[in-house]
């Protein structure tokens, strides 16, 4: 797929956009003047992949709080700005890599320009963020309700009042709940700017139905070359984003390395917890810094011909299984074991290539 040419931002240590990799964010819970809490989160975050991270700042102890947090982590940080222009500006003098702001709900001119003043004075970009749920009055009645029209218009309105200020470090995003207003919006935007775009599906839901609707969003944009970050927001735990998204950059063929794991659905044949043992294979493969394939099949009738498109694959069957490599039998393992053989065979996978 062709990537969309969007201009080279740096966002501290990282650049975004000219054909770079997409890279992965995500936004704390914790309360950001907890500085350990937020700094324990960040680093889980790290650890599972993220590339970028976002820190609400509700109050001006949090804008300080970033000085402390910058000490402690190595990914970019980025401060999360509604409403109040004096906490963006006390964010970026404790050293945001980043602001995100809306320049519709700043305030006045004078305020936005003394946020762009100070971002540009050490050269840091401004995200401009707008939202389906905080669409001007004036543009709503424009289009007869909240669209995608709407939404591209109002982005690139709040650019130009930026670029008008002096200043074009910009990223854009637009973010709705409604899957094909937000892809159609990003559509209609696109071609018209060569910002880097952040992409995610807002409000997306729980683990579950919050999933479903990212993979479906992003993997839409993501495959006409639309999106220079993606974000996975969820509701729960922050990590489950950074996995989410990895494996929707993997799906695509837009990121490589790393285990992956594919398994069969259940039939009747199966005489093993097929689901169980996956989801204990899935958790346990994230420890291999390793780039192939583990399959994880319910039966030994199908499961050496389905495997052989995988590295290594173990199959179930009664009491007993069988671990496969390039869909041809190894030797037979108890049911028992089947984890822990797998286990060995990964952790020996470089020595024996």
């Amino acid at each position: 797929m062709e990537r969309r040419k969007a201009r080279e931002v740096r966002i501290g240590s990282q650049v975004i956009g000219g054909g770079r990799p997409i890279l992965i964010q995500s936004m704390t819970n914790t309360k950001t003047e907890d500085v350990k809490a937020t700094v324990e989160q960040i680093h889980r975050l790290e650890a599972a992949g993220c590339e970028i991270i976002r820190c609400a700042v509700p109050t001006m102890e949090a804008a300080r709080a970033f000085s402390e947090i910058k000490k402690e982590i190595s990914i970019p940080l980025v401060a999360d700005i509604h409403f109040d222009y004096r906490l963006a500006i006390a964010a970026i003098e404790n050293g945001a890599d980043k602001i995100r702001i809306n320049p519709g709900n700043i305030g006045s001119r004078d305020r936005i320009q003394a946020v762009v003043d100070a971002a540009k004075e050490r050269n840091i970009p401004i995200r401009v963020g707008v939202n389906s749920g905080s669409l001007e009055k004036e543009l709503v009645e424009k289009y007869h309700g909240v669209t995608a029209k709407g939404l591209a218009e109002s982005a690139l309105d709040k650019v130009k009042i930026i670029e008008d200020m002096g200043y074009d470090n910009l990223v854009i995003s637009i973010k709705s709940s409604n899957v094909p207003m937000c892809v159609q919006a990003h559509l209609e935007l696109a071609d018209k700017t060569d910002y880097p775009l952040h992409v995610g599906i807002t409000e997306a839901g729980t683990l579950f139905s919050g999933n479903i609707k990212s993979a479906v969003g992003l993997g839409i944009l993501l495959y006409q070359g639309i999106g220079d970050t993606i974000r996975v927001s969820l509701t729960g735990d922050p990590v489950e984003e950074i996995k989410s998204a990895k494996q929707i950059l993997k799906t695509l063929g837009l990121r490589k390395g790393g285990i992956e794991v594919v398994s069969c659905p259940t039939c009747g044949r199966t005489q093993i917890d097929l689901i169980g043992l996956a989801n204990q294979v899935e958790t346990m493969v994230q420890e291999f810094p390793l780039d192939l394939k583990v399959a994880v099949m319910g039966c030994v009738v199908n499961g050496p011909g389905e495997a052989k498109e995988a590295d290594i694959g173990i199959a179930g069957g009664k009491g007993e299984g069988l671990l496969i490599k390039k869909g041809e039998i190894v030797r037979k393992i108890p049911e028992s074991e089947l984890l822990n053989e797998l286990r060995k065979e990964l952790e020996h996978w470089e020595c024996e290539k």
